[in-house]
């Protein structure tokens, strides 16, 4: 028997409050579907291969936190389109960490078929990397999570 999900809207974590929205799997590749261009209940379903009714919850969840808008289907007057909305096109760089943290730790040598490349020169990403404020890349051992002050609130 599964047991009810804890709720995380509330939490003072950003990334628990980031996993309240997109974290489940299904809700991540339905976004990365999105950034390859898939628009349509169909193509997000034969592409996943998902259940419908887990499809369906899942992008109607996405709609009501902002993520896509839902618009007439110019091709069909009976479907409508989902659409990244800015708030889920800022949602790319999480695909790319994801992606290149995949990569690097999820595939033997050779055995990934696709990257991800820059549109216009079709060449892969560059690894992603933290950068301070003053230009210094940032290692993992270089940053930290800490309360706010009233002053660091005024400069966000």
């Amino acid at each position: 028997m599964k047991g009810k999900r804890t709720d995380l809207a509330g939490a003072g974590c950003g990334i628990a409050r980031t996993l309240q929205v997109v974290g489940d799997w299904w809700s991540l590749l339905i976004i990365r579907d999105a950034f390859n261009g898939r628009r349509r209940f169909s193509e997000f379903q034969k592409n996943l291969g998902v259940a419908r009714n887990i499809l369906s919850a899942r992008l109607r969840k996405l709609v009501d936190e902002g993520i896509f808008t839902v618009e007439p289907d110019p091709q069909s007057g009976l479907s409508h389109l989902y659409v990244l909305t800015a708030k889920g096109q800022e949602l790319g760089v999480i695909l790319v960490a994801l992606w290149q943290w995949g990569e690097q730790h999820c595939f033997a040598p050779g055995e990934l078929d696709y990257a991800v490349v820059d549109k216009l020169n079709r060449q892969p990403l560059p690894p992603l990397q933290l950068v301070a404020q003053d230009g210094r890349v940032l290692e993992p051992q270089d940053f930290c999570v800490a309360r706010r002050t009233d002053a660091d609130q005024t400069r966000s």
